[in-house]
């Protein structure tokens, strides 16, 4: 069964702060964000790559989009995140920037344009600001990238942070584990949690994380928690927009709920076209000029 996305419909939010439904016509804020922390409000967040896509989930109401480095396995052909460039990051997060209106725009640092130290991190996500004009970036890892975020925020950039499984570290993990089972990685996983906020960040991602462990870090901490594959207790959740429309082929992650089937839609209009090419049916008297 396949679901048509909706206009967001202000009546059913209380206020016009709200910010999925909400009636400000301003780019979203890491204000926005917090304020909807202390109103118990959930949101969604989706990837997005390019301008036109970016358009459509803006028009739809979506409050944050990220320009994820998941560009690398569903738009640039890579196995995983890792080989990403900032280059090629920078590129596609401007393109989204110039297609929306409303969504607070958040670029990836892609893995190796922060892991030196500090000062990496400043001059890539520095450059994010400056030339695709995103409002705030994100970067993987808790307590190790503690020192990264706090540095940024103290330059003005806001940092979402993320823990649980971290993709650029899949060959450390021999694959995408579901993290922080038992106690001691539990533990780790609330240190983490822990540290991020306290370097300055403004939400955090929770990827593949127990339920239970993400609905206990989302109530200690005082900053939003997105959670993927992290139940349904998180502050918000986000999806790569592939895997949430069906563009995605093959297998897909067991937290992953498709609402629609665009790649069919897609693959039957291109057969639809090279048969009325084929057959003569296109181009019409109508599409052709004298």
């Amino acid at each position: 069964m396949t679901h048509a996305l909706k206009t967001p419909d202000s009546s059913q939010k209380a206020g016009t702060k709200a910010l999925y439904g909400g009636t400000s016509s301003r780019r979203i804020t890491v204000r926005d964000i917090a304020a909807a922390k202390e109103r118990g409000e959930k949101w969604p967040m989706l990837t997005a790559y390019d301008a036109m896509t970016a358009s459509v989930f803006d028009e739809a109401g979506i409050p944050v989009l990220l320009v994820g480095d998941s560009m690398g396995n569903c738009h640039l052909g890579y196995e995983s995140t890792v080989p990403v460039t900032m280059d090629e990051i920078a590129l596609l997060s401007a393109a989204v920037v110039r297609g929306t209106k409303r969504a607070l725009v958040v670029g990836d640092l892609p893995f190796g344009s922060y892991q030196e130290g500090a000062v990496q991190a400043l001059r890539n996500a520095t450059r994010l600001v400056k030339e695709a004009g995103v409002g705030a970036v994100k970067l993987e890892g808790g307590e190790r990238s503690a020192h990264q975020i706090e540095l940024l925020v103290q330059a003005g950039i806001p940092v979402m942070a993320h823990v649980g499984l971290t993709p650029q570290s899949v060959n450390a993990y021999g694959g995408y584990p579901v993290q922080g089972r038992g106690e001691e990685a539990a533990q780790q996983l609330l240190r983490d949690a822990k540290a991020v906020q306290d370097a300055g960040a403004f939400a955090v991602v929770l990827e593949l994380v127990p339920a239970e462990l993400a609905a206990e870090v989302t109530r200690t901490l005082h900053i939003p928690t997105v959670g993927i594959g992290a139940g349904v207790e998180c502050d918000a959740q986000v999806l790569v927009w592939t895997d949430m429309a069906g563009m995605t082929s093959g297998r897909l992650p067991r937290f992953v709920k498709q609402y629609a089937q665009v790649r069919e839609v897609l693959g039957d209009a291109a057969k639809a076209f090279a048969e009325d090419v084929v057959g003569g049916a296109y181009p019409a008297e109508e599409h052709s000029f004298h």
